[in-house]
């Protein structure tokens, strides 16, 4: 008997010291959300919940909308970004070239991201197919097709180029040759703005070569990464056969490190777009609602979630649909649904995604997702962590039954005095920033910058975010 305590001793302490022994997480004072497994250690009956945004009425005028759009949030309101031609129902079987030189890109404002208006801008003479003047970009042969914007957030840009896009399609083999001597190659060029309106290349040639695209006829965005340090670019590539995602990175916006094949597609899966950005809330998280292409199904198309930390492979955390094409034929016809870049807070409690159709889809903040339990209780465990900070911040929603406990722990599981789920005053009710409060208060800060380990005890509930918080 004395033998086999002794034995379960010397377990119990190996199994601490290798808990105390695990990674820890730094993560500041940073916002963490639950769209992948990062910090979870542990959740018992409890599961990471994908949760699909609610389709809004429509406007009246009704929203501009085109492929390849983008919504990008400035100190003018909300800027939309859309491709048009001048020829209306024109294609490329009619002629590839002159295709793409009629496409040109179209511009709307808005104050709420709801309701737009086209304005007359006077960059180009007036134009019998867009008589409101909203032109932005026009006689740029290929680069129109996708032209994609973005407010470059990098330390110390020049004011003229407060904006960079990316636009351009590559030749595909032993096509329009003769096109191509005449015109150029291909690949993706760079322009800058001072105003996401008054547009110049940065240069004449293109910063990403033709070569790497296999064949950019997608959207292909790129934007400054605070937590890399670098301008990223996710583009179109075709890998062993399908639809499929690359990415770059640059510190110049012209010069751009060897691509990096994304393995992001499941089996027998075309990704059409990679629609990758940083989350506004958490921009060292990337969202991605990539179109998924089911060229056998009447190239039918629907929206997927997938996320990425910094030069990090996608999660595939969820495999279903975000955004399925619904009811009735417009959603099932041929690519009918593109989801746009910009993911925007539109109230209090809300962010909107912008869909082809002019739809608009809304979510709860930091809502993609949430670790969700049961009203017979589950139970999430964090990996160690380091946080800077105060106190603790939530974005969580119960039932009116339901509720949650929260306890810090040290790294090696054991409950931190006065921390403890007893200590701590049940949460309940639904809130996008809730502070977590024990029996002591809610001052964290004798703790802070030590490895813990969180524990949520939760019923009928969803955890959608942690913060830890400076109080001012």
């Amino acid at each position: 008997m004395k033998t086999i305590l002794s034995v379960l001793i010397l377990f119990c302490m190996f199994s601490l010291d290798c808990l105390a022994d695990d990674p820890v997480l730094e993560i500041g004072s940073r916002r963490e959300l639950f769209v992948d497994r990062f910090l979870i250690d542990e959740l018992d009956h409890a599961e990471l919940k994908l949760h699909p945004p609610q389709l809004m009425p429509a406007v009246t005028p009704p929203r501009p909308h085109g492929h390849y759009a983008t919504v990008l949030k400035s100190d003018r309101g909300y800027q939309f970004y859309y491709r048009g031609d001048t020829q209306p129902g024109n294609h490329w079987k009619k002629g590839w070239e002159q295709y793409h030189d009629g496409e040109v890109t179209l511009y709307a404002e808005s104050p709420d991201a709801i309701h737009w208006t086209l304005p007359h801008l006077g960059i180009y003479p007036d134009h019998p197919t867009f008589p409101q003047g909203n032109v932005v970009l026009m006689n740029e042969f290929l680069v129109n097709h996708n032209f994609t914007p973005f407010i470059d957030t990098r330390p110390g840009v020049p004011e003229s180029e407060k904006y960079k896009a990316l636009g351009g399609l590559a030749y595909q083999p032993n096509q329009h040759l003769e096109v191509k001597q005449r015109r150029g190659p291909g690949g993706l060029k760079a322009f800058v703005s001072p105003d996401g309106i008054h547009w110049k290349p940065l240069q004449q040639e293109p910063v990403i070569p033709e070569e790497w695209g296999k064949y950019f006829d997608s959207q292909n965005y790129a934007f400054w990464s605070e937590s890399e340090g670098a301008y990223v670019c996710y583009f179109r590539r075709f890998i062993k056969g399908y639809r499929g995602i690359a990415r770059t990175t640059s510190q110049d916006f012209i010069h751009w490190t060897p691509l990096v094949e994304m393995q992001a597609n499941l089996p027998n899966e075309h990704l059409y777009t990679a629609c990758t950005q940083p989350y506004f809330r958490a921009p060292h998280i990337y969202f991605a609602l990539p179109t998924r292409f089911m060229a056998k199904r009447g190239s039918a198309t629907d929206i997927l979630f997938m996320s990425a930390r910094a030069n990090s492979q996608f999660d595939r955390e969820f495999t279903q649909s975000y955004i399925r094409p619904g009811i009735g034929q417009d959603g099932w016809a041929n690519r009918a649904n593109y989801a746009a870049i910009g993911i925007h807070q539109t109230g209090p409690a809300e962010m909107s995604f912008f869909l082809t159709g002019g739809r608009r889809y809304v979510t709860r903040l930091d809502g993609i997702a949430s670790v969700n339990a049961p009203l017979n209780g589950g139970t999430l465990v964090t990996k160690p962590l380091q946080f800077a900070g105060d106190e603790l911040e939530i974005n969580y929603s119960t039932s009116a039954a339901g509720q949650i406990l929260v306890e810090l722990q040290d790294a090696a599981g054991i409950p931190i005095p006065g921390f403890s789920l007893d200590d701590c005053e049940p949460i309940y009710g639904d809130h996008v920033a809730r502070i977590v409060k024990w029996k002591q208060g809610s001052n964290v800060s004798s703790i802070s910058g030590k490895p813990v380990r969180l524990r949520f005890e939760m019923q009928d509930a969803d955890l959608y975010a942690l913060k830890f918080n400076q109080r001012k």
